[in-house]
């Protein structure tokens, strides 16, 4: 055991690499996640040449190209969000690009070299949380005959790229059950996973500027009661004994739940992969699927960079990137992928219990348990498309959101940011269920961002459905019919 410290910023000391190696990750990207080195002051420019060092020397498996740095975040040198705040922004034109251009295929030499297994009961095309999360509860009802198919590392896509909240504070009966039953999952995360996810239960308040967004926080504050969730309306004051320091600036009404809450991403996402590879799931990273073999209208082979899967059903649990894969098969999704952005701050000492949001910016923000500012903000010009990149446009705008409503971070520093995909559908509710002309390719996406909050009790449900056969409202109600069929039931509580 060496206590030799490669990360300062972060105390990650020579023996946490070697752990996380042990733990099956091993690649640049992964190990950065698993011990937080490249996450501090200075961004990896201290460790990172030393992480990669150990990685090349202690996974003997892994060949020499493949050990890559990980994606460099901006900005260069930590910033004061009044300077960010300071650059200017032409809301009248859409953004543009942004840095760094991430990925669309992660380099070959991390790919493993076996083939994939040749036939499996269940394919699940997506290692994001809501694949994960259907494997190990497929595999709790005792089919673990079941392949994950992951394009890059555990965490590459929406799962490992947003801010944690979880809430209950929803527009429609269906996703305020799903979320209260999920957080009640989560609350027992640690002991049934053996992973501590930080579930910290300090509430969301949010905030409304306009008289229309107000009516919809007060809406939907009734029906969150009659489901049996606290939110209560408060008083603009009321808000401020909540949060100390907030200005109210504009705002007339906030809605506040206290049972809402706030995870950490990462330890979500590895609890379910963990919990799957024990109980016999096959979790296979770093390969693409190329296509389907299809037949009688049921999908037979999934056909992958690392050869042909045969199997019973297929899951596409892809999030954004699920249209892209469904036209392999000649599945037309109406999903679409939406770049939203996010950053992170040095940490602070606590301050901010709950989760804030103004509602009608789309602005949000909370404190992780390490003391970091987290937060993003939509951008109603952004239009769709794959783009992951970081903008100047975005941080300029948040920070001046943000300070507008607390001043005295102002002079706190922005360590880095990032972007994710929203997976939006027309009525902002996910699509699930059996595809028209192909009965066995079982849907699971579309979620528009809250998907990794209600993935426990989906995966749950789909777990059932599909093991007893017995009906469920749930895959009937959002299933891709209804676009064709017009029965749409639109969610309005969509932050950004």
């Amino acid at each position: 055991m060496s206590k030799a410290l490669v990360c300062t910023c972060e105390d990650v000391t020579v023996t946490d690499v070697e752990h996380a190696i042990e733990r099956g990750y091993h690649d640049v990207e992964s190990v950065k996640r698993y011990t937080g080195f490249g996450t501090g002051i200075c961004q990896g420019k201290s460790c990172h040449s030393a992480v990669a060092a150990l990685l090349q020397r202690k996974a003997q498996a892994l060949k020499p190209e493949a050990v890559v740095p990980f994606t460099p975040r901006p900005p260069l040198y930590p910033t004061e969000l009044r300077l960010l705040a300071s650059a200017p922004v032409d809301e009248s034109v859409p953004p543009m690009g942004g840095v760094p251009q991430e990925l669309e295929h992660f380099p070959s030499a991390l790919r493993p070299a076996g083939p994939v297994p040749q036939k499996a009961k269940v394919v699940i095309i997506g290692g994001g949380i809501m694949g994960l999360s259907l494997a190990y509860n497929l595999a709790l009802r005792g089919e673990t005959d079941v392949v994950v198919l992951e394009r890059g590392y555990l965490c590459a896509g929406a799962s490992g790229r947003n801010g944690g909240g979880v809430r209950m504070q929803w527009g429609t009966p269906a996703l305020i059950e799903l979320a209260k039953r999920s957080i009640d999952l989560m609350k027992g995360f640690a002991r049934d996973l053996g992973v501590n996810v930080w579930l910290r239960q300090g509430g969301y308040l949010f905030l409304a500027k306009r008289k229309d967004t107000a009516y919809r926080l007060e809406r939907n504050a009734v029906l969150h009661n009659k489901y049996g969730v606290p939110t209560r309306i408060i008083t603009p004051d009321a808000a401020r004994d909540i949060v100390p320091g907030l200005t109210l600036k504009d705002c007339v009404t906030a809605a506040y739940n206290p049972e809402d809450g706030v995870i950490f991403p990462w330890a979500f996402l590895w609890g379910y992969a963990q919990g799957c590879v024990k109980r016999g799931v096959k979790v296979e990273t770093y390969t693409n699927v190329l296509g389907f073999e299809t037949s009688n209208g049921q999908v037979r082979k999934v056909k992958t960079d690392r050869g042909d899967i045969a199997c019973d059903t297929v899951v596409l649990a892809s999030g954004a990137w699920s249209p892209q894969v469904a036209k392999l098969a000649d599945v037309t999704l109406p999903n679409e992928p939406h770049r939203h952005e996010i950053l992170s701050t040095e940490p602070l000492k606590p301050f901010l219990s709950p989760l804030v949001s103004v509602l009608d910016t789309g602005l949000y923000f909370s404190q992780s348990m390490r003391g970091e500012i987290v937060g993003g903000m939509g951008d109603p010009k952004e239009p769709s498309g794959p783009n992951m990149g970081s903008t100047l446009r975005f941080v300029a705008r948040f920070a001046r959101a943000l300070t507008e409503q607390l001043p005295h971070v102002g002079q706190v520093k922005v360590l880095r940011q990032w972007g994710g995909l929203y997976d939006v559908t027309p009525d902002n509710n996910p699509i699930l269920g059996r595809t028209p002309g192909l009965d066995n390719l079982l849907q699971l996406s579309g979620f528009v961002g809250h998907g990794f909050m209600m993935a426990p009790a989906v995966a749950e449900r789909m777990a059932q459905w599909m093991t007893s056969g017995a009906s469920d409202d749930l895959f009937t109600r959002f299933s891709l019919r209804r676009f064709e069929e017009g029965t749409l039931e639109r969610e309005d509580m969509i932050i950004g």
